[in-house]
């Protein structure tokens, strides 16, 4: 019976050792903190990033009509050159 408790004993601040190792290496506590103010900066910047993205829509917008408009002017077969008829037809 003594033997069964010391047995037990042992294998109770043997586990109490691995825990508390396990603790020391990962801290999940700590984790949990940086997660939760990571999250907490999302949150507050959530509208400047919401900016920024709806700005470098509009300016890729801005861009491709630039990019279709230069390549309408200089392209002879399109009907958005104006005076300039496609004589190939």
């Amino acid at each position: 019976m003594r033997e069964e408790l010391q047995d037990n004993m042992k294998r109770l601040v043997n586990f109490l050792n691995f825990a508390r190792s396990f603790f020391k290496r990962k801290n999940p506590l700590k984790a949990l903190a940086v997660s939760l103010i990571s999250s907490l900066k999302d949150m507050l910047t959530i509208r400047q990033k919401l900016k920024m993205a709806k700005y470098r829509v509009t300016y890729h917008q801005h861009q491709l009509h630039k990019m279709e408009s230069l390549i309408a002017e200089s392209n002879e077969h399109t009907f958005l050159k104006g005076k300039n008829l496609n004589e190939t037809r």
